[in-house]
Order: C-alpha cells, then structure tokens, then sequence
C-alpha cells in the first residue's frame, strides 16, 4: 500500500471502531463490559501499520463515550498501542495467528483494570478478572476476522499465518 492508502485506511478503520464502539456501549464500559471493537485489533497481525491508529481510535471514543476522563483516554490509548504491537510481534516471530487472541484478551483485561479498580473502587483482581472474561468473545473475533482476511486479501509481505513464512506477490 502507498502511504496515502494506509493514512485513508488507518482512517477507515478508526471510523469503523468508533462506530463500533457507539453502538455497542451499553456493554462496552464499566466494571463488566463485552468491548467488541477491540476485536479490530487483530487487524494489526495483518496490517502492522494499524498499531497507532487502533490506539487513538480507542482514545478518541473514550474521549466520546467514556467516563473517567484523561485517564480513560490516556489508558485506553497505551492499552491498544500495547495490545496490536503485540499482536504484530506475533506475526513478526511467524506464530500461528490464533495466538492474537491472547493480547486481545489479557493486555485490556490486566491493564485497564488498573485504573478502572480505583475509579469503582473495586479490588483489582476482581476487576482484571471481569474485564478479562469481557475480552474472550472480542479475541475470538479477532481470530476469525485475521482468518478470513488472510483468505481474503494478503498484502505483499505479509506473513503466512499457516506456514510461518513471507509471501511475495
């Protein structure tokens, strides 16, 4: 892709998770919450150069949407940034793709959880736990939207999930 085509897609997939995010938030914040647009994570397995842009996607719908303010924001930004970078080292080290799930999960079930413990005043490993269990359905998701995508359009460069190995094209 040119760099024009990643900023109009980076864009695009920002759009899509605010949107996402807007009409799913009555499960999408709080102490029990079921976050489906983290699901696009994943996309970063197959586009690496998503890795920022899901993450100001994040800190702009909690910006929209959330209620804990710069902290919210700030957290949730570092939690995506953290959550697709991972999920591009999976790719990069050429391990099978259903393993994007586990950042998808853990890093904004145990992160967010930092926070959101002390703004509800709940115990943290209480909170980890919900916010973990939230993220199983949006990590499977993932894992089949990296499935089908990988079906559907490989971009040159990009990582066989099965075999391990870069393609050309």
């Amino acid at each position: 892709m040119s760099r024009m085509q990643k900023l109009t897609f980076s864009a695009m997939v920002m759009a899509i998770y605010i949107v996402v995010l807007y009409l799913t938030q009555s499960f999408s914040f709080g102490a029990y919450q079921i976050r489906i647009a983290t699901s696009l994570y994943a996309l970063a397995y197959i586009f690496p150069f998503l890795v920022l842009p899901l993450g100001f996607a994040n800190l702009i719908s909690n910006m929209l949407f959330g209620g804990f303010g710069i902290a919210d924001m700030a957290g949730g930004c570092i939690v995506g940034i953290v959550t697709t970078a991972l999920i591009v080292l999976i790719r990069k080290k050429g391990w099978h793709y259903g393993l994007a799930a586990v950042p998808v999960v853990l890093v904004p079930g145990l992160g967010v959880a930092t926070y959101l413990s002390y703004f509800l005043n709940m115990p943290y490993w209480l909170m980890a736990l919900n916010l973990c269990i939230g993220q199983i359905l949006p990590g499977i998701v993932g894992v089949v939207i990296i499935k089908v995508l990988e079906r559907v359009w490989r971009p040159a460069g990009t990582v066989a999930a099965h075999s391990g190995k870069e393609e050309s094209r």
